[in-house]
């Protein structure tokens, strides 16, 4: 190592352990001895010393007064820095100086000559130089600046000299260490050819092995990884086996490891395109996959849907799932719908013009035809329950899978890993699908609501639109058990229908009746003396218990079966749809009688002489068929009628079989179906019981037309037709009989809308005889007449009760009216109907003019009765026995009878008061005969009649005592006996108390006769 280095070495560790406020200048002071050989040369060679004079030397040299940790002037120029021999330094030394004075030399130079390192000391006083020199001032400025050149050199001199003996000592370590580094060149020497011998000898040959190794294991990898990458190559081969099979999840599970493993090999060029054809394919199987959830909505299958939840599970895409299926089921309702209608137009035009698939829904449901309307509502119902029922299915399958996956002990260890995320999830889908109910039903309302507005329906048949409202009834109670809906929509719509169907059913059905009744004969319709109107298929729905909503003509067989909701029943197979139209004909009734034989064999037999109409199309044998409708109102029974002209020979007088017409059964069928039809649509009822009071009122209005109206008979006084049977009368002629149609407007015209709902008055039909003496003047059709409406009446109490439950509880007070005031009235009619045949039966005029020749003055008391008396019961017998040839036509009921012997009887006492009231005069003898008159009267009539008490009996017995009374006695029982007319008084007066009484006391009874006849006048 050259000294320089050494001296370079010793330098630096001298300024290290020197003070360290002086460091900068010290380092400067010592690397200006890097540029000498050693020190040793300037002890050896005084002489050779360098020429170079320092030009500036800036810094504070220490003195007695300044701190040690001054510092020293930073920056030296080497090329003129003054080095110092021992001598040269001695004598630094060795000159006396003032330290104080020293001090301040150093003290004396500038401040910028300490500023920084770059400080260029010959440039700066350079530029001080003023511009015009003066000798003597640089002179002495040069002077200025030896001494603080003398004073730092002085000052560095002492440091050396002081630091000299640590140079030495560390110049000492420094070439020891010099030869301990040599002595390691050497062993490094011979370390490096013993390793190169090594080399040489062993580990080329080990590591020649390790390489070969290693580029096996790197070959082996390689095969792999190209093996890998050709079965990669042939997945989509076994991607396409897949889903032809349907193996959603385990496509997806192979090309989500092929994905992964692709990534793996990324590296490799050929590798990139793999990957975008596996998501490629991905995509594809993503697209399949979707269209596999789609056929869930019209034929869910669990393995199938299981497989579609599990792809998109491992998708990570279960509430995308959940989102798509609901579009697809909306999606499969439309399609549905509009295929079924479709097809159906299609068929129905004829031909496959493409113009109808064009159309929007709404339009093509107007071009429903009226023979298609109900097969497409029933195949567009079911297709819609195969719909719901999958949505039904689906959220079943999700209920049970989360029960599954909560119950399974492999569940409990996952939900701690991601509950958060799988209670999401389920929860997402479990709301997803509770809206989902709503939605679908929405939806199905509004499809269903377009198809029913869009086919006018006033001119279906009956049975054709209660079959409209049976499925329609059926859909909404698959609706409230699907969602709990009340199908509003649905109701609304269907209510639509059924008010503007229902006022043109009933406005045809009233004309038909009128028909009926003007074309009735009042001929006893047979039916069996159980009949009941439960019996008749319109009323089999009062037989079964149902919910409103259920349809009223079907019902589940087993009550088990009543436990179970429709999806429930409907779960493995079937539509409850389907029995609509298949089960409409089954039910049969059995309601005619067999004419009092036992069996419908024995009457065959009697028949079998009448039965030559067997060659007669059915058509021409019903009694009426509706041209619009082409319904046959009433099971026609035309038949019957003309057998009924061979009655004599039958046993019909049966005790309880009910007395009914052909038209009162067509009335009770109508009624039925109104009650059915109201069953079915609540919202509708108080319209419908309006048109069931009307179909009664009608044919009571007409039965009192055609046997009760006259006006001779109903002012005979006795009271015959009520306040309230008038008062009903007169509603029914004001509110429902259009009177100007048949000329008989007596009030002001009624409005065109106002006639529109009325019906014309009925008119008696010719072949109806009231006026022959034999068959007491109609009296066989004036009791069918009378005690079918008495029947029907009978009918509307027993089904009071029933239409009480459907009626609104607001209009419930209509319904009671209706009851007591018409219904209540029907028996009243029999008064004055029989009344009229109970004054012609009978000769009371006859009678009359047989007690005017009668002489009532004689002086002796008769023992024998007058002939009159005879006369008049013969004209009872005679009453009695054309009653009982009536009886073989027509039951005669017990309060018929009744009433006719009533009124008979009545009437023959009043005529017997009236012509008692007659003479003119009259002995006590006579008087006496009068009681012998009437009491072999009443001992005859009792044995023709079992009626008791005899009517108007104290009628006669007071008016033939009261020729006994005095005068006071006669003025009180003229006040007291309104009952008798102002003649019969009047001859009480005149006849029994004229000899008696002056001309004043006459005055005065008569004018109180007078007295009570004028408030009848």
């Amino acid at each position: 190592m050259s000294p320089w280095i050494w001296s370079f070495v010793l330098a630096v560790r001298v300024a290290v352990e020197s003070d360290s406020s002086s460091f900068p200048l010290r380092m400067r002071m010592l690397m200006l001895m890097l540029l000498l050989p050693s020190l040793s040369d300037f002890t050896h060679a005084p002489s050779q010393r360098c020429l170079h004079q320092p030009h500036r030397v800036r810094g504070k040299l220490p003195n007695d007064g300044v701190p040690e940790a001054q510092r020293f002037p930073c920056q030296y120029s080497f090329s003129f820095l003054l080095l110092f021999t021992q001598e040269e330094l001695r004598e630094l030394r060795e000159q006396p100086t003032d330290p104080q004075a020293e001090q301040e030399i150093i003290d004396s130079i500038e401040e910028v000559y300490f500023s920084s390192d770059s400080f260029d000391m010959v440039q700066y006083e350079l530029e001080k130089l003023p511009p015009d020199l003066n000798l003597l001032e640089l002179e002495e400025y040069r002077d200025k600046l030896k001494r603080q050149q003398a004073a730092v050199s002085k000052r560095v001199a002492d440091l050396i000299l002081e630091k000299q003996p640590s140079y030495v000592k560390e110049l000492e370590r420094v070439t020891s260490l010099q030869t301990n580094l040599q002595l390691a060149a050497v062993i490094c020497t011979n370390a490096r050819r013993q390793l190169r011998s090594a080399k040489e000898g062993f580990t080329e040959a080990s590591l020649g092995l390790l390489a070969n190794q290693r580029r096996r294991q790197l070959l082996t990898g390689l095969l792999k990884s190209l093996r890998t990458i050709k079965t990669l190559q042939r997945t989509d081969v076994r991607l396409s086996e897949m889903l032809e099979e349907e193996d959603y999840p385990g496509a997806i599970q192979l090309c989500l490891e092929c994905q992964k493993a692709a990534s793996t090999f990324k590296h490799y060029n050929c590798i990139s395109e793999l990957n975008s054809k596996l998501q490629d394919t991905l995509e594809q199987i993503e697209e399949q996959l979707d269209v596999a959830l789609s056929k869930t909505c019209k034929h869910f299958d669990v393995s199938h849907y299981t497989k579609v939840q599990l792809a998109y599970k491992l998708l990570g895409k279960t509430q995308t799932a959940m989102d798509q299926l609901h579009m697809h089921f909306t999606q499969a309702i439309h399609n549905t719908v509009f295929q079924v209608v479709l097809g159906y137009v299609e068929l129905c035009a004829g031909n496959a013009d493409t113009k109808f698939q064009k159309m929007q829904y709404k339009d093509l449901c107007t071009h429903i035809t009226t023979d298609s309307y109900i097969p497409c509502l029933t195949d567009l119902c079911k297709a819609l329950w195969e719909v719901m029922l999958s949505y039904y299915l689906t959220m079943q399958w999700h209920d049970e899978h989360y029960k599954e996956e909560e119950a399974s002990p492999a569940a409990e260890d996952s939900v701690a890993e991601g509950s958060d995320e799988s209670t999401v999830g389920r929860s997402y889908v479990k709301k997803k699908l509770e809206h989902g109910l709503t939605r679908i039903w929405q939806d199905v309302q509004l499809k269903v609501k377009a198809y029913l507005l869009g086919t006018d329906m006033s001119n279906f048949k009956y049975d054709d639109f209660i079959v409209v409202l049976d499925v329609i009834s059926r859909l909404m109670q698959v609706g409230e058990e699907f969602c709990g809906s009340k199908s509003e929509v649905l109701q609304e719509s269907i209510k639509r229908q059924s008010v503007n169907y229902f006022k043109n059913y009933h406005r045809t059905r009233l004309e038909e009746l009128r028909m009926f009744l003007e074309n009735e004969t009042w001929e006893l319709c047979p039916v069996k003396s159980n009949f009941s109107i439960a019996q008749l298929h319109e009323f089999k729905f009062m037989g079964q218990c149902r919910s409103p909503s259920v349809s009223p003509s079907r019902q589940p067989e087993s009550t088990d079966l009543l436990e179970l909701s429709l999806f429930e029943q409907y779960l493995q197979g079937g539509n409850p749809f389907e029995m609509q139209i298949d089960n409409k004909e089954e039910e049969t009734e059995d309601v005619l009688a067999s004419n009092g034989y036992e069996s419908d064999e024995l009457e065959k037999s009697v028949y079998q002489d009448y039965d030559s109409d067997s060659d007669v199309p059915e058509e021409l044998k019903q009694d009426y068929v509706d041209e619009q409708t082409g319904d046959a109102p009433v099971k026609s029974v035309s038949r019957e009628t003309l057998r009924s002209q061979k009655r004599s020979d039958y046993n019909l007088n049966r005790a309880n079989a009910p007395i009914l017409t052909n038209t009162t059964l067509n009335v009770i069928r109508l009624v039925g179906k109104y009650m059915q039809m109201m069953n079915i649509l609540k919202p509708i009822a108080f319209d419908v019981i309006h048109c069931v009071s009307q179909l009664f009122d009608y044919y009571l209005y007409a039965v009192y037309t055609f046997f009760g109206r006259n006006d001779m008979y109903e002012s005979s006084g006795l009271g015959l037709i009520s306040s309230r049977l008038r008062t009903t009368l007169s509603r029914i002629q004001e509110s429902l009989i259009d009177m100007e149609s048949g000329g008989e407007s007596a009030g002001p015209h009624a409005s065109p809308e106002e006639r529109k709902e009325k019906v014309p008055s009925p008119h008696l039909s010719q072949l109806v005889i009231l006026t022959a003496t034999e068959t007491l003047y109609g009296l066989a059709e004036r009791v069918v007449a009378t005690e079918s409406l008495v029947f029907l009446a009978e009918q509307f109490e027993f089904l009071q009760p029933h239409l009480d439950t459907m009626m609104p509880s607001a209009k419930k007070p209509f319904l009671q009216q209706f009851y007591s005031q018409t219904v209540s009235t029907a028996s009243e009619l029999r008064k004055p109907i029989y009344w009229i045949v109970a004054a012609k039966a009978i000769d009371y005029e006859q009678m009359l003019l047989l007690m005017a020749g009668v002489k009532w003055d004689i002086k002796e008391i008769m023992s024998q009765h007058n002939v009159y008396v005879d006369v008049l019961l013969k004209e009872f017998e005679k009453f009695n026995q054309r009653l009982g040839d009536v009886s073989k036509i027509v039951r005669i009921p017990l309060p018929v009878s009744n009433v006719l012997w009533e009124h008979c009887i009545r009437l023959a006492n009043r005529t017997l008061v009236e012509g008692y009231a007659n003479v003119k005069k009259c002995s006590n003898e006579g008087r006496a005969l009068m009681q012998l008159d009437f009491q072999q009267f009443l001992m005859k009539l009792e044995k023709l009649t079992d009626l008791r008490p005899i009517p108007d009996k104290e009628f006669v017995e007071t008016y033939i005592k009261a020729y006994y009374l005095t005068e006071n006695d006669m003025e009180q029982f003229i006040k007291n006996h309104r009952e008798y007319s102002m003649k019969q008084l009047t001859n009480l007066v005149n006849v029994c108390l004229g000899s008696h009484i002056n001309k004043k006391a006459r005055q005065k009874l008569l004018a109180a006769i007078d007295d009570i006849d004028r408030p009848k006048r």
